[in-house]
């Protein structure tokens, strides 16, 4: 009886602890998946190349960083030139590995159509981004829909946690986004901003999994 006795006690403190550990423990949120690993950038907006494994068209094509917004004049003429654009600012947005939103547009049906088809891209698909001596290796979770005629809408597509602004980031992400011009003509919608932009863009988000270093590059 009195071993009994004493290990009430013990056992009792053993629960409480396993309790408290459990209950002050945060939950991940959805799309940020916990287990990944990350070695992030500082962040710092600048030129990169981006490669889409799936997609032939898009191998170590350039993007080009600016200080703007998604799709505003000056990206735009960025993408006019067949190649990427990735903004950074006030509006949102981070460089190659950071922590944070790193947003890539590119024209779909204009202009060399760069990503015609990253519209097509599936959960778990590769996207890889070469700057300096690293690749970011992301992996695409999901895709959102943005609507230019919507203020709420684009604040969720530049928001540093992709369609959740306010959020504080413990990931790196991608947005991959281009036009939606079929699919808005063929419900008859062919309403454009003065930059020819539709009113909806098909975003592909991915997060941050590892940085390798980049092919062909020394390293220690």
């Amino acid at each position: 009886m009195h071993r009994t006795r004493s290990a009430g006690p013990a056992y009792a403190a053993v629960v409480l602890a396993v309790v408290l550990a459990v209950g002050s423990s945060a939950p991940a949120a959805a799309d940020e998946p916990p287990r990944f690993s990350h070695a992030f950038s500082s962040g710092t907006a600048h030129d990169a190349r981006l490669t889409i494994p799936t997609l032939p068209r898009v191998h170590h094509l350039q993007v080009v960083a600016y200080y703007g917004r998604t799709d505003d004049a000056r990206g735009t003429r960025i993408q006019n030139r067949g190649i990427a654009a990735s903004s950074h600012g006030k509006h949102g947005g981070t460089g190659p590995g950071g922590l944070g939103n790193y947003q890539v547009t590119g024209h779909r049906t204009s202009h060399g159509g760069i990503f015609g088809r990253t519209p097509s891209l599936d959960h778990g698909d590769k996207v890889f981004v070469d700057a300096g001596r690293w690749r970011y290796v992301y992996r695409i979770i999901k895709t959102r829909w943005t609507s230019f005629r919507s203020a709420t809408s684009l604040r969720a597509q530049r928001a540093a946690v992709p369609g959740r602004p306010g959020v504080a980031p413990r990931h790196g992400y991608i947005t991959i986004s281009t036009c939606a011009t079929p699919e808005d003509h063929a419900r008859g919608n062919y309403w454009t901003d003065r930059f020819g932009n539709p009113e909806h863009r098909i975003d592909k988000i991915g997060v941050l999994e590892r940085r390798v270093h980049r092919p062909g590059t020394k390293h220690r």
